[in-house]
């Protein structure tokens, strides 16, 4: 696989360059040669004029391209307004198609007609796509290609237009000509093609999560049952005037479809406060406000592109979104793409969408680079990839500093809430559950018709110590009651049977530890527990086990009370507990079973303490 990229100044320079490519083929064999061609304008003039050249020229050859907000280049930004790349398959099993349709509203009927193309050339290893999107639900587009076999690669990027506040794109083939509304389809394949594909976002959650509560398409009426410009006006200062979208496109929304990170992007006001977004965004996701981080894009781009290396390529093809370069600015604009140039040669355009399948889904990107490298035979050795040391300057420089700062405060606030989470429903000195946690978890239990075993204990004789010993051993007493809570519920195999084994730090230090995660959800790994155990209140303490049978339940409670009488306190000495077991009943209310619970506990300490009571009407353990 060979290519020739070349920027178009002049039909005079466009033949000689064309020339330098006609030299190389007349020495060597090859099978198939593909033109693209990337027009930073919408001179439908000068787009005919390079189309006509090169068929003139090569009229056994295929051209396809689109509209875009930037051509790529050897690995840099273009200054050009159209960029030609010229890719010639060199192998004789190499096979390649293409084809275009019109995207009209029933674009499942455009998948279709290309699964169809696909089960007819079982040679297809991957389908790139350059499509017309500003304006027009790409949902049900993406989601008809769940059918075709998940080996077969499928990216690509949709058409721009260099005014980003115009919607005007084009696509344009030998195939079917200029289109405003249209869908070219490139595919490819045979035994000796090979592709990789893979994407880069970089991008972090801001703040506080939002649901979208009313969208259409790609219109977003309202977040939080809210306009969704007041959103954008609240957090961002952002005024509903022309200079919406460029104050706005750099803060994308962040959430997840199909298990992948999502972004979509701003481009439009309406006057009712909903907002055009770049793509599709479905009603009930939760989305977040996103910046731009260089340091994790930069990493994120040195992370894929060894993986890029590895695949040892010949050609690379990348989709970038024009928020990407907004966000670079012109002195770094080249700083994630220029380094892919290194592997092999580089190439591709600023889009409105970035297209990629990750397992069974096509899904549409927004603020992401989507990088898909090709090769033919083989290959050679793996490529050492490596990103030069990041070394910013203006604008960058700042957003990297304001990222940093944000990151930092961002983690100590989540820090902040998680530890009052926990706080909030654990008892600090037994490090357990509180009671009103307690309470909850049995309210569930009983209104989803669970089964299993409430447990009372209760230290005999915990007022004597308290007076006799003090507070501070009384406290000494507790924390060791619920030490051995947790240590016989873990003997027993009653699994996630403690409210939490972190005291607060430690719960802290665990935030820490994966706050770098973006749905930062910590409270299911430490909260979110089958069979909770809490401190009822004073020496009380109250463990729900589900689904365990009464039997269960009181070797639980024989087990804990055998445990703590083996303990000798330095003042308070030998202690023991008393237990009440009672089996949860159909169609009882939370109360009741609270009420027979307790009397089982009373009815231990009647008999003379030191021991365990089932509830009446069920068996004495």
């Amino acid at each position: 696989m060979k290519q020739f990229q070349f920027d178009y100044h002049s039909v005079t320079s466009l033949k000689r360059d064309l020339d330098k490519i006609n030299l190389w083929c007349k020495s060597r064999v090859f099978s198939h040669v593909v033109f693209q061609i990337y027009s930073n304008s919408m001179d439908r003039g000068q787009i005919d004029l390079v189309c006509d050249v090169i068929s003139q020229n090569f009229p056994d050859s295929v051209y396809m391209g689109c509209s875009t907000a930037g051509n790529i280049v050897d690995g840099r930004i273009s200054n050009a307004e159209i960029s030609v790349i010229c890719t010639i398959f060199e192998y004789p099993t190499t096979q390649i198609k293409l084809l275009q349709y019109t995207i009209s509203d029933e674009n499942a009927g455009v998948v279709e007609s290309i699964k169809d193309e696909i089960k007819a050339n079982p040679w297809v290893k991957a389908v790139e796509l350059q499509l017309t999107t500003l304006g027009v639900s790409m949902a049900s587009f993406c989601d008809a290609f769940k059918g075709v076999d998940p080996s077969i690669a499928i990216f690509g990027g949709g058409a721009n237009n260099p005014d980003l506040k115009n919607s005007e794109t084009c696509v344009f083939s030998n195939v079917g000509g200029y289109s405003g509304k249209g869908v070219l389809v490139l595919l490819m394949g045979g035994e000796d093609f090979f592709v990789y594909t893979t994407h880069v976002i970089g991008w972090k959650p801001l703040g506080r999560e939002f649901s979208v509560t009313k969208a259409q398409g790609p219109v977003l009426y309202k977040m939080d049952g809210v306009p969704a410009y007041e959103i954008y006006h609240r957090y961002l200062n952002v005024l509903n005037d022309e200079h919406f979208i460029f104050n706005t496109l750099e803060f994308p929304l962040s959430y997840k479809r199909n298990g992948i990170d999502i972004m979509r992007a701003p481009v439009a006001c309406n006057e009712d406060g909903s907002v055009v977004m770049s793509s599709d965004i479905e009603e009930g996701v939760k989305v977040r406000l996103a910046y731009g981080d260089p340091r994790t894009i930069l990493a994120s781009v040195r992370k894929d592109g060894r993986e890029v290396g590895v695949f040892n390529p010949e050609v690379i093809k990348v989709f970038s979104c024009v928020v990407r370069r907004i966000f670079w600015g012109k002195e770094e604009i080249s700083s994630e793409t220029l380094p892919l140039q290194s592997i092999a040669s580089t190439s591709g355009f600023y889009s409105s969408s970035e297209f990629l399948r990750t397992g069974c889904c096509v899904n549409q990107h927004n603020a992401t680079l989507v990088i898909a490298g090709m090769r033919e035979g083989k290959g050679g050795e793996r490529y050492d990839f490596e990103v030069p040391e990041e070394s910013f300057s203006g604008k960058v420089s700042m957003i990297n500093r304001l990222a940093t700062f944000i990151d930092a405060t961002t983690r100590e606030q989540i820090e902040a809430n998680a530890k009052l989470s926990f706080n909030a429903v654990t008892d600090s000195l037994s490090s357990m559950f509180n009671r009103a946690e307690i309470q909850h978890r049995i309210n569930e239990c009983v209104e989803s018709g669970a089964t299993g075993c409430l447990v009372m204990l209760d230290i005999d004789d915990f007022k004597q110590i308290n007076e006799i010993y003090g507070r501070a051993e009384g406290d000494v007493v507790i924390a060791e009651m619920g030490r051995i809570l947790r240590t016989v519920a873990d003997d027993t195999g009653l699994s996630g049977v403690r409210a939490s084994e972190f005291n607060a730090d430690e719960f802290e230090a665990m935030c820490k530890e994966n706050i770098g995660n973006t749905e930062f959800n910590i409270r299911p790994v430490v909260l979110d527990v089958k069979s909770p155990i809490g401190r009822w209140g004073g020496d009380e303490f109250m463990a729900l086990l589900q689904e365990s049978s009464l039997k269960t339940a009181m070797d639980f409670a024989n087990r804990v009370r055998v445990a703590f009488n083996d303990i000798t306190f330095e003042k308070a000495g030998c202690r023991s507990v008393s237990a009440g077991v009672a089996e949860l009943r159909k169609g009882e209310s939370v109360d009741a079973a609270i009420v027979r619970v307790d009397n089982a506990l009373y009815r231990a300490k009647k008999l003379g303490k030191n021991r365990v009571v089932a509830s009446e009407g069920e068996i004495d353990g």
